[in-house]
């Protein structure tokens, strides 16, 4: 049996387990102690869920998620999600946080 392949497979379902958890959360933000800003702001209404934003993201840009970041520009909440399309490329999709319009899509 190929041991790099092995390896390479048993990394999936860690994999999935970090999409679920994050899916999970309300958001992810720069410092370990803004989750409960990020709570506090979902359950006001401030922002959307982050399973709801994944799934935008992926009629926008399909591919796997690798990043999430929940910023406030201008005054503006906004996620930026870094995806690794099929073809290879990451490209960073920014959403309105608070209604899940698009921003801005471009590659990084």
């Amino acid at each position: 049996m190929n041991t790099s392949r092995t390896r390479r497979w048993s990394v999936l379902p860690l994999a999935l387990v970090a999409v679920f958890l994050f899916v999970s959360a309300p958001a992810v933000l720069a410092d370990d102690d803004d989750h409960e800003e990020a709570r506090a702001l979902l359950q006001r209404g401030e922002i959307l869920p982050l399973a709801q934003v994944l799934e935008l993201v992926q009629r926008i840009e399909p591919g796997d998620v690798i990043e999430v970041e929940l910023d406030r520009d201008d005054g503006v909440w906004e996620y930026q999600v870094k995806v690794l399309t099929p073809t290879g490329r990451v490209r960073e999709v920014t959403l309105d946080a608070r209604d899940g319009r698009l921003i801005k899509l471009k590659d990084d």
